[in-house]
């Protein structure tokens, strides 16, 4: 039977309890750091050479359903009752809504340092150690809106921009397709700044400390954003019937994404699944 994802905002204090301490059990078995160290090594990007899977890539929305998947059957063996909720950020704006509570993942970094106080997530409660990153740091680190470089979070309209364009991704297939469902929710634009980033990325901006860069993991807002984006894949599905992931064959020898894209029946690394294999997940999981 498929379970459920819930909004964050709507969990019962007991679904938060339960929720926190499942992923501070994978964390002290040691599970948590692999899935850093995955999406670092996967945090692969335009100007580099080689197979891109996770990010300015069409697989992008399979390569994360399947990240999250991973990370939710982690913590399902330690809680069998929990499942991996979502961050409504165009209902959910402020810093001090859900999930910033100090039951659920705590709040905003200090000013000093940007290094979160409260919550289950704070360094000094002990159970969260930094041990996977980009940097030498310890401890997590938010700073929620920029205090000193205010950017606002994605709002209803910049989503529904994306949700409305019928087809899945298009050529170059990368972080400047003009077009296409992925890179309007993944959310790469053009120009500099804050209005180059939409959607997916400008809330990873947004929270900024450990959520920016390949070491996003660190902070478990990071589940619950992609859930959130998971979802809008799945809204997506259901308004345009019919619409597949792209594309449906492989770049041709010679092009600039040869063999730098995965296409609709090919392989998509680290796993031996393919992006069709995961546009169906509703006998699995579902959304409230």
């Amino acid at each position: 039977m498929a379970y459920v994802r819930k909004d964050a905002s709507t969990l019962t204090s007991a679904e938060k309890r339960r929720f926190v301490k499942a992923m501070l059990e994978v964390k002290r078995r040691g599970e948590y750091d692999e899935f850093v160290r995955m999406h670092i090594d996967f945090y692969v990007t335009d100007g580099e050479g080689g197979l891109r899977t996770a990010h300015m890539a069409p697989s992008f929305l399979p390569w994360h359903r399947r990240f999250l998947l991973d990370l939710e059957r982690a913590l399902r063996r330690v809680d069998p009752s929990v499942s991996v909720p979502y961050w409504d950020w165009t209902k959910d704006r402020r810093a001090g809504a859900a999930p910033w509570t100090k039951d659920l993942l705590g709040g905003n970094g200090r000013p000093s340092d940007r290094q979160v106080m409260t919550g289950p997530f704070a360094y000094a409660s002990g159970g969260w150690t930094i041990r996977e990153g980009v940097t030498d740091g310890e401890f997590l680190t938010r700073d929620l809106g920029r205090a000193r470089d205010p950017i606002g979070l994605p709002t209803k309209g910049d989503l529904e921009a994306a949700l409305d364009d019928p087809v899945y991704d298009v050529s170059p297939w990368d972080s400047t397709s003009p077009k296409g469902f992925r890179n309007r929710l993944e959310g790469w634009g053009s120009g500099r700044g804050p209005v180059a980033w939409r959607n997916h990325n400008r809330v990873h901006r947004w929270v900024g400390g450990a959520m920016l860069g390949g070491a996003s993991v660190n902070d478990p807002v990071f589940w619950m954003h992609h859930a959130f984006v998971d979802l809008q894949w799945y809204r997506w599905q259901r308004r345009h019937r019919g619409a597949r992931y792209l594309p449906a064959k492989p770049a041709a020898a010679g092009s600039a994404q040869y063999r730098r894209i995965v296409a609709r029946h090919e392989k998509m690394p680290p796993w031996d699944v393919t992006p069709d294999s995961m546009e169906d997940v509703s006998g699995i999981y579902r959304y409230a």
